[in-house]
């Protein structure tokens, strides 16, 4: 028998509500860019280098969501995920971490509205939007299962009144004692074999958190390892069963959503070619990848997403294979013009405090991040393939 929570989603599906007015007024759009700058701009860009190396900006992510910038995508504040972008590129623009950061939160509040679980669409989730509680995403490894990459590591078993999930992440980012996390386990049937998955909301003081390994950069996003043992997810827990046919309905929204990370970090990149062009200028002209290029190309594709970002929900091939392909851009524009940045910089930009320096791994963790550039090109590919004609006999009667 249907769970009461998928019987809500399917009635969501067959009568879908439009996007509601915005009830933050103050959130309007020009309001939440100025806000966003102003922090990118001051304590952000004063604190990326500690950020780097392992500063957790809580404090300035409370900041940014009472400027609306972690909530304005949502339906309840108008859907604006143009706006979200936006303002996640102002704060890559400033420190890259913190614009995954933002991402992270972001699409946690996206599953909480988006579940239809009226015990995490009240109170729960007017508390996320504004950055007074703070929520991460578990899916790298149930977005590569999906795609056929890598096998599902958390695994449920039903049991009355919800399931019991078993199992351990590997590097879960935006999450600490008190927070929380959107996750996926895969529900276990006859023969151990998997028949669905289910997504839920993961209490992280419910889970023993290890620490990771040392990355290159991007310490401060808070990432560890996450083990479960037996861990009882009630209806309360639950954002999709099945999960499936949740993920299908906003894959889009959640690839989309980082196009900011990587926006950002190449007008970063931008920013610090052009703090050399007045000194060293008739010198770096004989480089690869100047300004005046990487402006152009920076300009039409965020327009690009913008665009894209009108629709955050549609669902056909062409629609996904747009955004996966502006997605995969943007990496590429990222690792383009912050290796430039560098080499226009020169041996200012190599030291370990230069922004060049830090950026150059910023756009790397943009290109590697789930969905990598690699993860890209394959559901590219496989969605084209659905798409082409069938093949014909070369046109002979």
């Amino acid at each position: 028998m249907p769970s009461a929570l998928a019987l809500r989603q399917v009635e969501d599906r067959v009568a879908p509500a439009g996007p509601a007015a915005p009830n933050r007024p103050d959130w309007i759009d020009a309001a939440v860019l100025a806000g966003t700058t102003a922090i990118a701009d001051g304590p952000l860009s004063a604190a990326a280098g500690a950020i780097d190396r392992g500063a957790y900006p809580l404090d300035l992510l409370g900041r940014l969501g009472e400027t609306g910038a972690l909530a304005v995508h949502l339906d309840r504040h108008g859907a604006r995920f143009g706006l979200a972008v936006a303002a996640m590129q102002a704060a890559s623009r400033a420190c890259g971490a913190t614009g995954f950061l933002m991402w992270c939160h972001a699409v946690c509040g996206l599953y909480l509205e988006q579940s239809g679980n009226p015990a995490l669409t009240g109170a729960r989730l007017d508390d996320h939007a504004a950055g007074r509680r703070f929520g991460g995403t578990a899916l790298s490894n149930p977005m590569k299962a999906f795609a056929g990459i890598e096998p599902i590591l958390l695994r449920a078993r039903r049991v009355t009144g919800g399931y019991r999930v078993s199992g351990m992440l590997p590097w879960v980012s935006h999450i600490g004692p008190g927070q929380y996390c959107g996750a996926i386990a895969g529900v276990v049937g006859p023969g151990d074999t998997i028949g669905h998955e289910i997504m839920f909301l993961l209490a992280c003081d419910r889970a023993e958190l290890r620490p990771c390994p040392h990355f290159s950069g991007m310490e401060g996003t808070s990432t560890w390892g996450l083990r479960l043992d037996n861990l009882f997810v009630g209806e309360d827990d639950l954002i999709a069963d099945p999960a499936r046919p949740f993920i299908g309905r906003i894959r889009g929204a959640f690839i989309l959503l980082q196009c900011g990370m990587g926006l950002g970090v190449a007008e970063g990149s931008l920013a610090d070619m052009g703090a050399v062009e007045e000194t060293l200028g008739h010198v770096n002209q004989f480089l690869d990848d100047r300004p005046d290029t990487i402006a152009a190309e920076l300009a039409e594709l965020r327009a690009r997403v913008m665009q894209l970002a009108e629709t955050p929900y549609e669902s056909s091939n062409d629609y996904l294979i747009d955004v996966l392909d502006a997605r995969a851009q943007v990496s590429e524009l990222a690792l383009r013009a912050s290796q430039s940045a560098l080499l226009h910089q020169g041996a200012r930009g190599y030291l370990m405090s230069a922004a060049p320096q830090r950026r150059i791994r910023e756009a790397h963790f943009v290109a590697i991040v789930t969905p990598a550039l690699k993860h890209l090109r394959w559901e590219m590919a496989r969605l084209s393939r659905e798409t082409l004609p069938a093949a014909t006999d070369g046109g002979r009667a």
